[in-house]
C-alpha cells in the first residue's frame, strides 16, 4: 500500500511544467525599501535617497533592494489564483529554499511587480515531497524580469 507521500507525488507529478499563473501588481514604494534598509541595515544611497540615486547613478532614482524583490515573492505567491490538489495526511508545508536566484534588472522606487510561477521539479524524499516553481518576477513596462528564481516548498505527510 502507498504511503501518502507516494501518492501526493504521483499527484503532484503529473502538475510539472505547468504554469500556474500570475499574481497580482504590487507597488514597491520608498517607504518600503526605506523600511527594508532600517530591517536590514543596508542603507546604501542608491536605495534610501532619492536626489543622489538620481544624479549619481543610471537608474534615475532609488531602487530596491534585491532581497526586498525576492522577499516579496512570499506575498505575491498568495495572490496566484491557483487549484490546490487535496492531499491526505499532510502535516506541514515549510519553505526549504532556492536552487537559483539571478537578479536582472533593478526595481525602481515606485514601480509594480508582479510574478509568474511555473512547477518546475516534483520529487519523492522519504516522506515529504519537494516541489520546486520558478517564480519570475517582472516590472510594470519593462521586457526584462527583476529576477527569476527557483523555489522549493516541502510538504511533510504522516
Amino acid at each position: 500500500m502507498a504511503s501518502n507521500a507516494e501518492n501526493a507525488y504521483e499527484v503532484m507529478k503529473v502538475r510539472e511544467g505547468t504554469d500556474e499563473g500570475t499574481s497580482e501588481w504590487f507597488e514597491i514604494t520608498q517607504e518600503r525599501i526605506d523600511a527594508f534598509a532600517d530591517a536590514t541595515l543596508d542603507h546604501q544611497f542608491i536605495h534610501v535617497d532619492p536626489e543622489r540615486a538620481a544624479a549619481e547613478t543610471p537608474f534615475g532614482g532609488t531602487i530596491a533592494h534585491g532581497f526586498l524583490t525576492l522577499s516579496m515573492l512570499v506575498h505575491l505567491d498568495t495572490t496566484i489564483p491557483r487549484e490546490v490538489p487535496k492531499l491526505d495526511g499532510v502535516i506541514m508545508g515549510i519553505n526549504y529554499g532556492l536552487n537559483k536566484v539571478r537578479f536582472l534588472s533593478p526595481v525602481p522606487s515606485g514601480s509594480r511587480i508582479r510574478a509568474n510561477s511555473v512547477i518546475s521539479n516534483v520529487e519523492l524524499k522519504g516522506s515529504a515531497v519537494d516541489q520546486t516553481r520558478t517564480l519570475t518576477v517582472e516590472i510594470e513596462g519593462h521586457d526584462k524580469p527583476a529576477l527569476v528564481a527557483e523555489w522549493i516548498g516541502r510538504v511533510v505527510f504522516a
